[in-house]
């Protein structure tokens, strides 16, 4: 990282070992928790200037929180940089499910189903495995469980509240968003297209290639990690 530049990364519920401290869980739609630890930052640690980043499900978390602030933040939020953001949920659940994409689903729906197990014994009676019998997509996931117990009515009303693409044309201060041609399953569908470049504040990079997050070139005087150098870059330069 550029000299000065410090990294606080936040654990989302239920994430890093943190199953026992809340009994809630963790979804896309969280924003509240970004600004929470935003605020501790500034008022108990001094922190005068902060940008959000985030990968994926966080690229969405963080463009969400940046949008609901709009031009209301907090006067240190200087930017936000989002990596293959999943910005319109319901279209990238639906990619996921789709055959090509068999083995990502499979592995995620074992980890959620791994974590949910680990939540249920950490909270006894709060949460009902039995749910999740016969899961088998991601969507399925989140209508008989994230919604159940996150208070939406069902996957869609989870997916249509929670995306970013609710609020980015809201956004404020400078964003960088990274986003691949060929990533497997998060979608940027069209209208969300036309809100960020009505965006001035958006600067929107598509690369040809780069899959889910994976932005891996040539090593040319550093690690060859595309994305994590540009949007190192350009926190340098919203941060001076």
């Amino acid at each position: 990282m550029a000299a000065g530049m410090n990294v606080v990364r936040m654990n989302q519920r239920a994430c890093g070992g943190t199953d026992g401290l809340a009994p809630t869980l963790y979804h896309s739609g969280r924003s509240a928790d970004v600004v929470a630890v935003a605020k501790n930052l500034t008022e108990n640690d001094g922190i005068t200037s902060f940008a959000l980043c985030g990968f994926s499900m966080g690229g969405n978390l963080v463009l969400k929180t940046a949008g609901e602030w709009g031009s209301s933040g907090p006067p240190e939020f200087c930017g936000v940089a989002a990596v293959c953001p999943s910005m319109d949920l319901a279209a990238s659940a639906d990619a996921l499910h789709s055959p090509m994409n068999i083995l990502y689903e499979q592995y995620f729906l074992w980890r959620l189903k791994a974590r949910m197990r680990t939540k249920a014994k950490c909270f006894p009676g709060k949460y009902d495995p039995s749910r999740m019998r016969g899961l088998k997509s991601l969507r399925d996931f989140d209508d008989r469980v994230t919604a159940f117990y996150c208070g939406f009515n069902g996957a869609a009303d989870y997916y249509a509240r929670a995306a970013a693409t609710n609020v980015v044309d809201r956004i404020s201060v400078p964003t960088y968003i990274l986003y691949a041609a060929n990533d497997p399953f998060i979608r940027i569908l069209p209208e969300t297209r036309r809100k960020i470049a009505a965006n001035p504040n958006v600067t929107f990079v598509e690369t040809k290639d780069g899959g889910h997050c994976s932005f891996v070139g040539e090593r040319d005087g550093y690690d060859g990690h595309f994305a994590e150098r540009a949007v190192v870059e350009f926190l340098r330069s919203v941060s001076q």
